[in-house]
């Protein structure tokens, strides 16, 4: 394979917002800057973080040099070296989960930023970068002296900092990578054979749309759209209440287990067509999005299949094995995600759905015992009274006399075993401690209720 490289802008692409107020706040505390903040400073970066890069934000960025006049130049190595950790702390999830992914490749990573070098080389050596491509100020004695050394790392001056780079560390940019928010950096977006729109300003949006390039948000998963800062989910959540689910009576309890941060697995079990509905329910009570795996059935639908990938749905192919699902869900769950898992596969069929003693597949405790994420399992019972299995549709029109249904969320805890056949086990079990009494019990069904578990044909 021929060399190749992963080119990221730093503002709105690897951090979510402006790097600016990290390393205006070192500069001043070095003594480069005033003590107080510039007049308008927070405004100014408010409004970057808002819409992205504009011809007036950029004519003032570049001034800058001209406003550095004077400055010392091992002050503001100091000062970076002081922004860094700060700097990489606030580097996006999926931005760390894609750069891991380049480099598992053989890839070469490389910060292309119009950010001054002297101030942003600490960063790019904390997180072990491979190049920085960044705008120089020049130096006379000690002090930069008001004058740009070399390209204005940006627009056209970024595409060709990143073509010579190419050139010198012989790079095939016709195989490499580029990401970046902002339509002034087209340029470089059309340098390489695989640019990516990321957390894209409005025109960079539509321009990507039309060149039909991916567009990414790296504080979210893949697939899952953020145009302005909130995901579908997160819309689905807020309306998540009591009144738009007139039909079922939920009840659920034990939402303060789920960890309000880090990566979890919810592992609940299968009742139901509704219980993924019901269990977004709980998600709105939670606060957070939850990653479910999704049969490809689902996924691959028409309509349906884009609506479910927009909410965060991670795509599951039975049939065809394979651990691709895994390592998305590990992906998100280094992330910081929270995933939601049926163990189970599938609705249990026939006198299978009536065995007190659940049976569930490795693929959550899997992620728990590779990701070292707490396992947070949760007991779904009733869901079956309004959308039992032989229905093409839910009971939406029981509004007299709403079934039940609870969803009892249990503490989190990490498998005590590593052998998946032992944490299954382990982790069916206390589903089962989670749910009513009737179902620790073994019942003999009749032919109406073993029908009711079989598709309708």
């Amino acid at each position: 394979m021929a060399n190749s490289a992963a080119f990221f802008d730093l503002d709105r692409t690897l951090l979510q917002g402006a790097s600016g107020p990290i390393i205006s706040g070192a500069l001043r505390d070095q003594g480069v800057l005033g003590s107080k903040p510039v007049p308008g400073e927070k405004l100014v970066f408010g409004l970057f973080n808002l819409i992205g890069e504009t011809l007036p934000s950029m004519a003032i960025t570049r001034q800058g040099a001209r406003a550095a006049k004077g400055w010392s130049q091992e002050a503001t190595r100091r000062a970076g070296e002081q922004a860094a950790p700060e700097l990489v702390a606030a580097v996006e999830p999926f931005a760390r989960e894609m750069i891991a992914d380049h480099r598992a490749a053989g890839r070469k990573i490389v910060l292309a930023t119009t950010t001054p070098f002297d101030v942003v080389k600490p960063f790019a050596d904390l997180l072990e970068l491979d190049g920085v491509l960044a705008t120089h100020y020049r130096v006379r004695d000690g002090l930069y002296d008001g004058t740009i050394d070399g390209e204005f790392v940006w627009n056209r001056g970024k595409a060709r900092s990143v073509t010579a780079w190419a050139k010198a560390n012989l790079v095939e940019l016709a195989d490499s990578y580029a990401y970046t928010d902002s339509i002034f950096d087209i340029p470089m977006l059309h340098a390489v054979g695989h640019p990516t729109a990321v957390n894209p300003d409005p025109r960079l949006f539509a321009y990507a749309a039309l060149r039909s390039w991916p567009t990414l948000w790296f504080n979210a998963p893949p697939g899952v759209p953020k145009p302005v800062g909130i995901e579908p989910q997160q819309i689905a959540i807020a309306l998540a209440r009591p009144e738009f689910l007139p039909w079922v009576d939920i009840d659920v309890s034990g939402v303060e287990n789920v960890p309000a941060e880090g990566g979890t697995i919810l592992a609940m079990n299968h009742r139901s067509y509704l219980d993924p509905l019901v269990m977004g329910f709980a998600a709105g009570q939670i606060g957070r999005p939850a990653r479910f795996l999704s049969k490809k059935e689902v996924t691959d639908a028409p309509i349906v299949g884009q609506v479910t990938k927009a909410l965060g749905a991670i795509r599951v192919d039975r049939e065809g094995g394979g651990d691709e699902p895994m390592q998305e869900a590990a992906r998100a769950l280094r992330a910081g995600e929270l995933i939601a898992v049926f163990p189970q596969g599938t609705i249990p069929r026939g006198e299978a759905f009536f065995d007190p003693e659940l049976k569930g597949r490795y693929g959550a405790v899997k992620l728990a015992i590779e990701t070292g994420a707490p396992v947070v399992p949760v007991g779904i019972w009733g869901t079956e009274k309004a959308w039992p299995r032989n229905r093409s549709m839910p009971y939406v029109l029981n509004l007299a006399n709403p079934p039940k249904v609870s969803i009892s969320i249990g503490e989190p805890y990490h498998p005590t075993s590593d052998d998946p056949a032992d944490a299954i086990v382990e982790l069916m079990d206390k589903i089962v401690e989670l749910l009513p009494p009737e179902a620790k019990h073994h019942v003999v069904p009749t032919e109406a209720q073993l029908a009711a578990t079989h598709p309708s044909s």
